[in-house]
């Protein structure tokens, strides 16, 4: 599943341009995937909170490697999980829901090594 929205992302002009940058390949390595992983599920819990008053801006460009996946993996606003993802962007996210997204972004993460 996680190859086909990859797929489909890698498709757009826009979410095909982010690439992690030898630093972020660096700290991902350094830390460990594990870590990693726990940064993302901490990072969609705090910011991917359903009628965000921030939503479409809680997401930085820069200063970890999750930020650059949410964006390449279009998880990084409600707006964009409801467009590439269905997943309705009023709703709070299920653990099945924010597991696909962690997933996603650990996926994405993994091929930029």
């Amino acid at each position: 599943m996680n190859d086909i929205i990859l797929y489909k992302l890698s498709k757009s002009k826009y979410r095909s341009s982010f690439k992690l940058k030898t630093k972020d390949i660096e700290y991902v390595k350094e830390k460990g995937l594990d870590l990693i992983r726990s940064h993302a599920y901490d990072f969609i819990k705090m910011r991917l909170i359903p009628n965000n008053p921030k939503d479409g801006k809680q997401t930085p460009f820069k200063e970890h490697p999750i930020f650059i996946a949410q964006h390449a993996c279009a998880c990084c606003c409600r707006g964009c999980l409801e467009k590439w993802h269905h997943i309705p962007k009023d709703k709070v996210l299920s653990e099945k829901e924010i597991d696909y997204v962690v997933n996603l972004l650990i996926t994405w993460i993994t091929k930029q090594l």
